[in-house]
């Protein structure tokens, strides 16, 4: 498997999980999440469930080895730095990410959407663009997750950002089964598209098969 940024079109749509589901279906696979808001030290976080996924002891120096920049408040992460008197450095988050990318297959796990911002001029958009890495996009299946996956894919795709697959997580209380959300948003997005079940575990996620040039954008060329 290669390196994907994970992101999504929305806070709380299942990155962690479906980052936490292929870390376990590919043995050997890597996860960062750089940045997290809401971290509490000593309770669960995102990081504490990747970490899990991957094998690794949950401790505090590993959740910093993974997520170097943690906030308190559940904001997006500029207005949570800004409550502790930070900022986030941009070019040493880029240099974070390369220096882990270049380990080997990697999952980097974003903050939020593709669109929070990180700093005052800065968003994840832009981060995933200066990586060059393609995108792994999580998208619901709530009423209102076609409009929100369609213009999110868009956004990226507009930005020259390469989509290679869209993990549609299937939302609780979802109007209708999610293989027709799925046959909706694939007459306007010619991408890689899977469904990902609730309560998927380590099979069904080994069936996601990432084809090399099955995304949209630069990286089906």
């Amino acid at each position: 498997m290669n390196s994907y940024f994970v992101t999504a079109t929305g806070t709380d749509i299942g990155k962690t999980f479906c980052t936490a589901g292929l870390l376990r279906a590919n043995p050997g696979l890597r996860a960062i999440k750089p940045l997290l808001s809401g971290y509490e030290p000593k309770e669960p976080s995102d990081s504490s469930y990747l970490l899990e996924a991957m094998g690794w002891e949950v401790s505090e120096e590993a959740i910093a080895a993974i997520t170097p920049w943690r906030f308190k408040a559940p904001l997006s992460p500029d207005m949570a730095a800004a409550r502790e008197g930070q900022r986030i450095d941009y070019a040493a988050l880029l240099d974070f990410c390369r220096t882990e990318l270049a380990k080997g297959p990697t999952l980097i796990e974003g903050a939020g959407g593709a669109a929070v911002p990180l700093t005052a001029t800065k968003m994840t958009a832009d981060w995933i663009a200066d990586l060059e890495v393609p995108v792994l996009l999580v998208s619901g299946t709530y009423l209102g997750s076609i409009s929100h996956c369609i213009t999110t894919a868009e956004f990226l795709l507009r930005r020259g950002i390469s989509i290679h697959a869209i993990l549609l997580n299937e939302s609780a209380n979802a109007p209708v089964p999610a293989e027709e959300t799925q046959a909706a948003l694939a007459r306007y997005l010619p991408c890689q598209m899977f469904v990902v079940k609730r309560n998927a575990g380590v099979e069904d996620f080994k069936g996601l098969a990432f084809y090399t040039n099955g995304g949209c954008g630069e990286d089906a060329a």
